[in-house]
């Protein structure tokens, strides 16, 4: 028990230090290993390896590259566009454009911090210029990033996948539903809050042949979620290939059809992957070393008891394992929470008869609602550097929509049809 107060506590303690997480990670598993167990230090080096080496786990460089490729090749911009042609009209109209922007970028990326960056780089400006507050815009372009992490294709189902053996398509698959309800309700959100701030719509109402010939520009940013979710659930090509082939497509499109990919676009792209890859992987590996030294403990079992010894009942179990996991998401990169805790809450849900498909869905969303609020809320920060507005001005919002995300979340917990019905 001593172990485990070290290991969480300190690591929990650097993070609130200041300390990048996966150096936090890192430091608390090292020390762990080396004052409170009999397990060899030189594990620790042998599981972060194994836990980079997977074939599996190339999807994520690769997803990260083609969404950072898309944003500089315009194609973000012409979902953007379409959207605004679809939906920009009503009151809250560019809120809802970025909220259905996301949902287009996110059916492309799989990332929630890409999806936020490229849209909101689009969309904050443009909505300081209609005159709708800077917190409401950032915070809302904050929030429909966390969809980029469900609606597949998805990074976080990729490490859940791995992490406990699960068919990544059927994860895939299980994140439409929940991905398209979420965009519904920050939408329902967005539209109250701009009819009770006087936020407006654009002037100029949809029309067919407006819809028409921005659908036609957009064409080829339309047709890439259909080339990468095609190809995988008709076999053509695993997850991992979908990722390249996402990649090869960006490039393609955004270089020789929008033209708007030059060199030097393709390099500055090439190097901000490389940089956001290298912590992604540094997280991992250490996150990998911790999970296994959870095992070896067997504290999975123990977590698992303790619950049990609380309460018996499905639908508690279930809401106490919510409001932990939320508490998680506030705290800690996605990444290595679903390492972490996906193996030891396993068990658990699937005691009671969840399939593990829909608690993957349950896992990722709660942390994922963490993106958006504070104090860790990664898209928050994203959004605040693009809009220069101080986090701490975010927050009545962040919570508003994280509240509102929650109905989303307790669909998925309780009603397994919302992660299930496609499958």
């Amino acid at each position: 028990m001593v172990s485990i107060i070290v290991l969480f506590g300190g690591m929990v303690l650097l993070i609130f230090l200041g300390v990048p997480v996966g150096y936090a990670i890192g430091l608390s598993t090292i020390c762990t290993y080396f004052f409170f167990s009999d397990i060899s230090l030189a594990l620790v080096a042998q599981n972060c390896f194994t836990g980079l080496n997977s074939f599996v786990l190339l999807a994520i460089p690769f997803f990260i590259l083609a969404g950072v490729i898309m944003g500089e090749g315009g194609i973000a911009k012409r979902l953007v566009d379409l959207a605004d042609a679809i939906i920009g009209f009503v009151t809250g109209g560019l809120g809802m454009v970025a909220i259905l922007t996301s949902t287009f970028f996110g059916a492309i990326t799989g990332s929630g911090n890409a999806t936020t960056s490229a849209v909101g780089s689009l969309l904050i400006p443009s909505m300081t210029e209609k005159k709708y507050g800077k917190p409401f815009s950032s915070t809302l372009v904050a929030s429909a990033g966390a969809i980029g992490i469900i609606i597949p294709p998805s990074i976080p189902f990729v490490i859940y996948g791995v992490s406990t053996s699960t068919s990544i398509g059927d994860l895939f698959i299980a994140g439409i539903i929940p991905g398209l309800c979420m965009a519904v309700v920050l939408m329902i959100a967005c539209y109250i809050v701009s009819k009770k701030k006087g936020y407006r719509g654009s002037d100029t109402r949809p029309n067919l042949k407006n819809i028409l010939v921005t659908a036609k520009n957009g064409i080829w940013a339309l047709l890439a979620p259909v080339i990468i979710l095609g190809g995988i659930y008709s076999g053509i090509f695993t997850p991992t290939e979908s990722a390249v082939v996402a990649v090869v497509y960006s490039i393609l499109v955004g270089a020789f059809i929008y033209k708007e990919l030059t060199w030097k676009k393709l390099l500055r792209a090439l190097y901000t992957a490389a940089i956001i890859n290298g912590i992604t992987s540094f997280i991992i590996a250490f996150s990998a070393s911790m999970a296994k030294f959870l095992s070896l403990e067997r504290i999975p079992n123990q977590v698992c008891d303790a619950i049990l010894g609380i309460t018996d009942n499905k639908i508690l179990v279930l809401l106490l394992l919510n409001i932990v996991l939320l508490i998680v998401g506030m705290l800690i990169d996605i990444i290595p929470a679903i390492i972490i805790l996906a193996p030891i809450f396993l068990p658990l849900v699937t005691s009671f008869g969840m399939d593990p498909v829909q608690f993957g869905v349950m896992l990722v969303l709660n942390l994922g609602i963490g993106f958006v609020t504070p104090p860790y809320g990664s898209t928050l920060f994203v959004a605040s550097a693009i809009s220069k507005v101080p986090v701490e001005q975010m927050f009545k919002y962040a919570f508003f929509f994280a509240g509102v995300l929650c109905i989303v979340l307790m669909l998925v917990t309780y009603v397994p049809w919302f992660s299930l019905a496609l499958l």
